[in-house]
């Protein structure tokens, strides 16, 4: 579905430029747990009460539009744990309880997570009906054997379908894929993007396999049994992705997330602008203003637990912290130079109270790693997106 499409039928407002006010809802139930995932995502063998979920959401709500006041929402995100695990009555209650208490325009992005083996037509209309216009698919594979090695419940032949099905109810759809994976050759995941490509409208999200602490992914490859590509290895396949989604006008807006020019995620951009956002359910995290300082906000993580805390006090905060300037501005270095827009210098140092070190800004241009766009932006080149973290932690000091 092209652009044109898009406009003409009024289903998506236009990047303004500006972080905006995005509202993160998450779903923290899943059928299964990937061996790879550190996510908030549990397995439940009895039916979740969704109804008692859907009303603990909109108690929570009630109390983060206490905090944050009267907003004009840019975006919403149902994000996970898989979303599509939920009835489209209840995605329909949450995102009116959204509209209830924050100003919410038409035409705003509205996505969900949803994985491929919980996909469904009749579903799928019935969450485009409730509101949702992007789906983000988490596909992770185009191989049989891969996607067994990763964990997942559906087959190369169930992700095409429902990227189809995607493809012919939402008005915009992304999938995410994982490289970097044991044994994966430069020239496979090659083959592998361009035929990703060949299925994507306009937007992919395209992550290296990490190996994180707690997951079982861990523990096998602390034994010495998954053994995943080399710092060397993972930048040639870092570097042939960026050269093939540049080719195929698919390019990288961030270190890992693609679209074609308008097709970026709105919601994304709003973290990476360091924007404000609503965390709401178990496990949710938020950046919400709070006169000149920022509130951040985390939530109860075990599902059961937050219900509990949410019927009890009207939400599930168990961290609230009052980000002060200088903290802030690290988080929005921390963030802004994932973006290939870079970040405002000028908000960074009202933020910091300080220009850039000289020296470490000047050491990291001679080495290609940095770059100004005019006097204004500062931003990473593909080289220095390589060693991200370390230039964050050289020009924060």
């Amino acid at each position: 579905m092209d652009s044109q499409n898009l406009t003409r039928e009024g289903l998506l407002l236009p990047d303004t430029g500006e972080p905006g006010f995005g509202v993160y809802v998450h779903w923290p139930f899943c059928a299964a747990k990937c061996p790879y995932c550190d996510f908030n995502s549990h397995v439940r063998h009895q039916p979740v009460d969704q109804e008692r979920f859907a009303a603990a959401f909109l108690k929570e709500m009630a109390s983060m539009r206490a905090i944050s006041g009267p907003k004009t929402v840019t975006s919403i995100f149902l994000g996970g744990g898989t979303p599509s695990l939920m009835k489209p009555e209840t995605v329909a209650a949450v995102l009116d309880g959204i509209s209830r208490y924050w100003n919410v325009p038409d035409g705003i992005e509205i996505t969900m997570e949803a994985n491929p083996s919980s996909v469904e037509a009749e579903r799928f209309r019935g969450y485009r009906s409730a509101g949702v216009n992007r789906v983000s698919m988490g596909v992770q594979a185009l191989n049989n054997r891969d996607l067994k090695f990763l964990g997942r419940l559906h087959d190369v032949a169930e992700a095409l379908k429902a990227i189809k099905l995607a493809r012919e109810i939402f008005p915009r759809m992304s999938f995410d894929l994982i490289y970097a994976r044991p044994n994966q050759t430069v020239e496979e995941w090659e083959r592998e993007l361009k035929e990703a490509i060949a299925y994507a409208v306009d937007h992919l999200s395209l992550y290296q396999l990490t190996i994180e602490e707690g997951t079982p992914f861990y523990g096998l490859h602390k034994a010495g049994k998954l053994i995943v590509p080399d710092g060397d290895q993972s930048a040639l396949l870092y570097e042939a992705t960026q050269e093939i989604t540049d080719r195929e006008g698919i390019p990288a807006y961030e270190v890992s997330n693609h679209a074609r020019p308008g097709a970026e995620s709105r919601h994304n951009l709003t973290y990476w602008r360091y924007g404000d956002y609503a965390g709401i359910g178990p496990g949710a995290h938020g950046r919400l203003t709070h006169g000149p300082k920022k509130l951040a906000t985390s939530t109860e993580r075990k599902p059961e637990n937050w219900l509990e805390l949410v019927e009890r006090n009207g939400h599930g905060m168990v961290e609230q912290e009052m980000l002060g300037f200088e903290e802030q501005a690290d988080e929005l270095l921390l963030m802004g130079l994932r973006l290939k827009e870079g970040i405002d210098l000028v908000r960074w140092q009202q933020l910091s109270g300080r220009e850039p070190d000289p020296k470490r800004e000047q050491l990291l241009l001679e080495h290609g790693f940095i770059e100004r766009l005019g006097n204004s932006r500062l931003r990473c080149t593909p080289a220095g997106m390589l060693i991200l973290d370390s230039v964050v932690a050289d020009l924060a000091y």
